[in-house]
This record gives C-alpha cells, structure tokens and sequence, in this order.
C-alpha cells in the first residue's frame, strides 16, 4: 500500500510539473555593450617610449643622410673636369668658315635619347637627296628608330634575352631598316606626342626593359605575341607608324616613298673602319655594342688610308655619316671643338698603333653618331664641320654645330660611312673587290 501511495504521489507531482511549466518566468538573459577601450597605462607607457625611441632613431638616421646628400651635392657642384686649355686655339667660328659643305637641313636635337645614330644618318641621307637629285627632303628620324626596336625585339626573343636592347646602334642599321620598311618624311611620323615637341624615351625605356626582364622571369617567348607588346608600348610613346600617307599631293607607302620620292639606292653606301685587329683590305665586324647584329661588312683600311679618303670626300663636297669617341679632354662643347692636346697624343706620334691601343683598352669608345658636313684647311690643320643632335653641340652658339680637328678625327673616330663613288680605288683593293658593292 505504502509503494502504491508513493507512485501515484510521484506520478501526481510529475502532472504537476508538466502543466505548470509553460506558466514558470524564463530565466534572466546577459547582454552585451560597448564601452571604451582602456589600455594599460603601463604597457601604454612602454610603447609610447619605444615609439619615440625609434622616431628618435629615424631622425638621426635621416640627418646623417641630409648632411651626406648636402655634402654630396657640394661635392659635385666643386667638381672639375680635366680639360684641355684652349684659350690659345684658333678654330673656325662657324659653318661659313668652311668652303667645302654640303648642303645639309639645320640641325635637330634629338633630346632624352639614345637616338644619335638615327639622326646622324638620317641627315647624312638627305644631305644625299640633295647631292643626287637636287630634292630637299625632310626625313622621319623617328621612323627608323621606331623600326630597329622592333628589329631588337625580334633578335631578343630569337636569343631569349641574350642579345642587346638598349637604344643605341650605328649608322649600317639605316639602309638595313629602310630596305625592309622603307621610309617617310618627318611631316608624315614625327614621332613625339609630347606637346611640347621634343623627344623623351626615358619613361619609354623603362616600360620596355620592364616588359621583357618579365619574358624572361617567366620564360616568356612567343614572338607574335613579344612584339605586339612591344608595338602597344612604342605606339603610346611615338605614334603608330603609317602604312600610307599624302605628300605634296600623293599617296605613298613607305617603300614606294623610298624608291620614288628619296631615289636612293641604299646598298651604293659602305661603312669604313681602321683597327689592326683584323686584315687590312678585308671586311669586319665593328666590335661595338651597338653593333647588336653583328654587322661584318665594314671595310678596314690603315689610318692614313682611312683618313685620305675621309679628306677626299669631304673636300669633294660629300658629307659623311661618322661615330666614335666623345670623351676626351680635348673634347668640349663650350668651345665648340674636338682636338688632341700634345699632352695625350705628341705631334708625330699619332700613328694607328696610338689609335689602337686607346680602342683596345677602352678610352676609345663607340659614343656617339654625327653628321660630317664640311671641310677646311686652317693654320696647317684639317678642321671638319660636324652637324651634331646631342647636347653638347648646344652649350655655345652656334647651336648644333662643333669642329673637329683633324688630329681627333683620326684618333678617335671609330667608322664613317660613304657613297662608293668616293672609294672606287680603295674598294678595288679589297678581298673580293667590290663585291657586296652594288655597281
């Protein structure tokens, strides 16, 4: 009986609960909220004192750099550069003083480029127009320039990285290019779309070297692909080159305005160099960087020979696309000369092994292109007038325009090119005569 009562007082209570439960209060619930952040002020202090300790140290740091800058700065501005002392030279005062020029555009400065050896050719090529036809033709510089990075590119892809892209090349690369792509008038592609009109390829060179460092982090060498890039990256610096354009009333293609409007015959044209480094009277390759194709066809002749014929075309009123070294103390562009001192090369001792053993161990270097438009004869000495697009040809009046001394052509120019008619006699003696001369 005492389990039974149990059970059925349990099962009561249980009923109980049950019916009691949806009626019970719920049960109180935590909230959150936000208050201020509080750090402690110890560890608060510590930080703030590492912080000023470093900002301490930052500007010690920076200081001692300022005052190294400062001092640098000071330093450069103090800098001399070794030249000769030409107050005692007597040197032509300008182009009039030179009875045999050619006839020549006025100078134009190629600005932030690498750009001499297109400007330098491309003059000496309409010095040629006017020479053969009588035309006065205003050539695209740019246009050349445009056409040998492609060339580079093409090259570099080919070599995967190997072979040079920088801005630089030589004359030779002008009838190269133009057989190929022909050429136009400066009216036609100028090559600048700064507002301004003059050249900058800085930006442009970085985009370049940027993009193909990246070919070759990732082995990257489709070469349709390579060079469409490379024309996106030329376009937006230069201006798409035409396929066709109107000049003085026609339509022409490059090629079309190479062969009828500039009449020129590109392969009549050698590229003469003298270095005891390969056989007198055979062809060679310049051994220069800009040489990047490694051109093999410059002709070698001893110095005097080199020289003579140099003289004979200049005298005969040709001009002369010609390259070499720019960096001697006789070289100055203040003064508006190029000449040996006494005290590089003594009088009598400029010789071809004086010539060589600069370019052999490095002083002679392949700096720079111009254009040689005229010859005289001055106090017993050659002068020639160089047509000149770098800087240094517009520290003085008049602008564009330097003279060198015979004496500087000789030891530090390095090759010139000439129309073969000037260098019929020198050819015939050549391994193979004429050959690779068109008649």
């Amino acid at each position: 009986m005492i389990a039974r009562a149990a059970r059925v007082a349990l099962a009561a209570f249980a009923a109980a609960l049950v019916f009691a439960a949806p009626f019970a209060s719920p049960p109180p619930k935590d909230r959150g909220q936000y208050r201020p952040a509080v750090k402690d002020p110890v560890l608060q202090e510590l930080e703030e004192a590492n912080a000023a300790a470093e900002d301490a140290a930052a500007k010690v740091t920076d200081d001692l750099l300022a005052a190294q800058d400062q001092e640098e700065k000071a330093r450069e501005a103090a800098r001399r550069d070794f030249r000769m002392d030409l107050s005692g030279l007597r040197r032509p005062r300008g182009p009039e003083d030179f009875p045999a020029r050619a006839w020549a555009f006025p100078p134009v400065a190629q600005y932030l480029t690498g750009t001499c050896w297109s400007f330098a050719t491309t003059s000496f090529f309409e010095s040629e127009i006017k020479r053969l036809s009588g035309r006065e033709v205003k050539l695209s510089e740019l246009w050349s320039v445009y056409h040998e990075y492609l060339d580079k590119a093409r090259r570099h892809v080919a070599t995967r990285g190997r072979s040079v892209f920088e801005e630089g090349s030589e004359s030779e690369a002008i009838p190269r290019l133009w057989k190929t792509y022909g050429v136009v008038p400066e009216s036609a592609y100028p090559g600048v779309l700064a507002p301004d009109g003059r050249h900058n390829h800085a930006r442009m060179m970085d985009e370049l070297k940027a993009y193909f460092a990246y070919c070759e982090a990732n082995n990257y060498w489709n070469e349709d692909q390579v060079l469409s890039a490379v024309r996106g990256i030329l376009d937006k610096h230069l201006g798409r080159p035409p396929e066709r354009f109107d000049y003085e009333g026609r339509t022409y293609t490059p090629q079309a305005f190479l062969k009828e409007v500039a009449a020129l015959d590109v392969d009549a044209y050698a590229s003469f160099v003298s270095t005891s480094a390969h056989p007198f009277y055979t062809r060679c390759e310049l051994d220069a960087e800009d040489n990047w194709w490694r051109a093999d066809t410059y002709v070698n002749l001893p110095l005097e020979e080199w020289y003579a014929l140099l003289v004979r075309a200049a005298q005969a009123g040709s001009s002369v696309a010609i390259g070499g070294d720019t960096s001697e103390p006789g070289y100055d562009g203040w003064n508006k000369v190029a000449v040996v001192p006494t005290f590089d090369v003594a009088p009598g001792y400029l010789d071809q092994d004086a010539r060589e053993m600069r370019m052999a161990e490095g002083s002679t270097t392949d700096d720079h292109g111009i254009h040689l438009v005229g010859y005289a004869r001055r106090d017993g000495a050659d002068w020639f007038l160089i047509k000149d697009s770098a800087r240094a040809a517009r520290k003085a009046p008049p602008e564009g325009w330097l003279f060198y001394r015979g004496d500087y052509v000789k030891l530090k120019m390095l090759s010139y090119m000439v129309h073969r008619d000037f260098a019929r006699d020198v050819l015939a003696k050549v391994q193979g005569g004429d050959a690779g001369i068109p008649k």
